[in-house]
């Protein structure tokens, strides 16, 4: 698997540069796949999306689909586009360190 080095961590990634492990996750992470994305400044919302992905995760083993994402976060689901401009399946997964999502998110 490649890796990848930002701010003194080595990161193992797949072919789509997701981490290898969600248990690697840290703020160095983060911190990549904002720059990666494009992403100019983390907000509280970008903040809450993450949160709730994890949260998400930690519970069913599975990303949510968009729409459960929009519903918890209280967020519309055009903001978490706008918030996550790659849509929330790469971008936001990417930065939450989940596994790459195998349906809709």
């Amino acid at each position: 698997m490649p890796t990848v080095e930002f701010m003194g961590k080595t990161f193992t990634v797949d072919e789509d540069g997701f981490i290898d492990a969600y248990e690697n996750w840290c703020q160095e992470w983060v911190q990549h796949v904002k720059k990666e994305e494009g992403i100019e400044e983390l907000t509280e919302e970008h903040t809450k999306v993450i949160q709730v992905l994890q949260e998400y995760y930690e519970k069913n083993g599975i990303a949510p689909m968009v729409r459960v994402l929009s519903k918890v976060t209280g967020f519309k689901l055009k903001h978490i586009y706008e918030l996550f401009p790659s849509v929330p399946g790469k971008g936001a997964c990417k930065m939450a360190g989940l596994p790459k999502p195998t349906g809709c998110v």
